[in-house]
C-alpha cells in the first residue's frame, strides 16, 4: 500500500465531503476510493470515516490522524520543492487571498504585474472577506486589514486605510453637512455591518486620545460595502466604509467625505504567511515584488508603532 497515496486520497474525501466527490477531483474511480481508505483503516486496525447517505464524518482518531497527514505531506511536499530547485529558482504554484474590493482594486494588478515577470509562477488568487486559516485552507499568503492577533505568522506592513463617513453631495444639500460626530444623530445612516455596528460610531478626539461613541440612526444595514456605497450614492444616508472602498466613488463627486478630523486611528494592512522553514523563493520573490506596490497606493502609518520590513 502507498501510504503517502492513501494520505492523499483520505485527505480529499475528507475536504470534498464525499468518497464519489474525492474520486472526481482526484481522477480516480470510485471503486478505487473506496478500497485505498479501506486498506488504510485496515492498516491502522481502527476507523476513520463514519459513513452516511449525506456526508462523511471523521471519528476521533480519524480527526487526529488527518491532521498529521497533512502536516506530514506538507514536509513531503517542501523536501521535494528543495529536490526540484523550487528554493534556487523562482518556479511553482501560490495561492494568496485577500479582501473582495481591496483584492480587485489593489492586489489583482500587482499579481498581473507579477505574473508578467515571474512565468514559471502561477497564482491562485481567493477574493474572500472571510478570513481563511492559512494553515488549514493550504493558503501561502493573505492580505489582512486590521490589528493582527498574536499567532506564528509572519507579517509585513504595506500601509493603512482610513474608516471615512461619506454620503451624496444631493443628500448633505438637504440636510447638511455634519461638522461633528453628533451631527450624525440628526441623518440617516447606512451601516456596513462587517466594519461597524447598526446603532452606534466611534471617532477620535481632535487634541486628546479620549474615544467619542455617538449613536446613530441606521435605515438601512447591508452586509457589503458595495451595497452600502450604492445606497449612499442614492441618497438613503450617510454610510461608513474603508477608504479605498470609497475612492472611486469621491473622485467621480458621487460621494463627500466629512468628519475626517474625527476619523480613528487608521487600520493597518499587512501581507501574512505562515513563518516555519525556509520560505519558498517564489514566496520570497512574490513579496518582495508586491509589497512595495501596494505601499505606494496605500497610507503610510500614522506612527511609528508599526515598523515596516523591506
Amino acid at each position: 500500500m502507498d501510504r503517502l497515496e492513501a494520505m492523499s486520497i483520505l485527505i480529499a474525501a475528507v475536504e470534498t465531503g464525499s468518497l464519489s466527490a474525492a474520486g472526481r477531483k482526484l481522477g480516480t474511480p470510485l471503486p478505487t476510493i473506496s478500497r485505498k481508505v479501506a486498506e488504510l483503516e485496515a492498516y491502522l486496525h481502527t476507523r476513520l470515516l463514519v459513513r452516511s447517505t449525506r456526508r462523511l464524518t471523521l471519528t476521533d482518531s480519524g480527526a487526529a490522524y488527518v491532521a498529521a497527514c497533512k502536516r506530514i505531506l506538507e514536509q513531503v511536499g517542501e523536501a521535494e520543492r528543495t529536490a526540484s530547485g523550487e528554493y534556487n529558482a523562482p518556479k511553482g504554484d501560490l495561492i494568496i487571498t485577500a479582501p473582495v474590493v481591496f483584492g480587485r482594486l489593489h492586489v489583482l494588478p500587482a499579481i498581473n504585474d507579477f505574473l508578467s515577470h515571474f512565468p514559471d509562477i502561477n497564482v491562485r488568487l481567493v477574493l474572500s472577506d472571510r478570513n481563511v486559516n492559512l494553515i488549514d485552507d493550504h493558503v501561502d499568503m493573505a492580505v489582512r486589514i486590521g490589528p493582527l492577533p498574536d499567532s506564528s505568522m509572519v507579517a509585513t506592513r504595506v500601509g493603512s486605510v482610513r474608516r471615512v463617513v461619506c454620503g451624496s453631495p444631493a443628500y448633505f444639500a438637504d440636510h447638511g453637512l455634519p461638522n461633528a460626530p453628533a451631527d450624525l444623530s440628526a441623518v440617516s445612516c447606512v451601516t456596513f455591518d462587517v466594519l461597524a455596528s447598526a446603532t452606534s460610531w466611534s471617532f477620535a478626539t481632535p487634541g486628546s486620545n479620549a474615544e467619542q461613541t455617538v449613536a446613530i440612526h441606521s435605515r438601512l444595514s447591508v452586509n457589503t460595502a458595495e451595497a452600502a456605497i450604492d445606497a449612499a450614492v442614492a441618497g438613503v444616508g450617510v454610510t461608513r466604509v474603508l477608504s479605498y472602498q470609497a475612492a472611486k466613488a469621491i473622485e467621480q463627486g458621487k460621494l463627500v467625505a466629512v468628519l475626517e478630523e474625527f476619523e480613528p486611528e487608521p487600520m493597518p494592512v499587512s501581507l501574512l504567511h505562515a513563518g516555519q522553514g525556509l520560505l519558498p523563493l517564489k514566496m520570497r520573490s512574490c513579496l518582495d515584488f508586491v509589497a512595495p506596490r501596494l505601499r505606494k497606493t496605500l497610507l503610510p502609518p500614522k506612527h511609528d508603532g508599526w515598523p515596516i520590513r523591506d
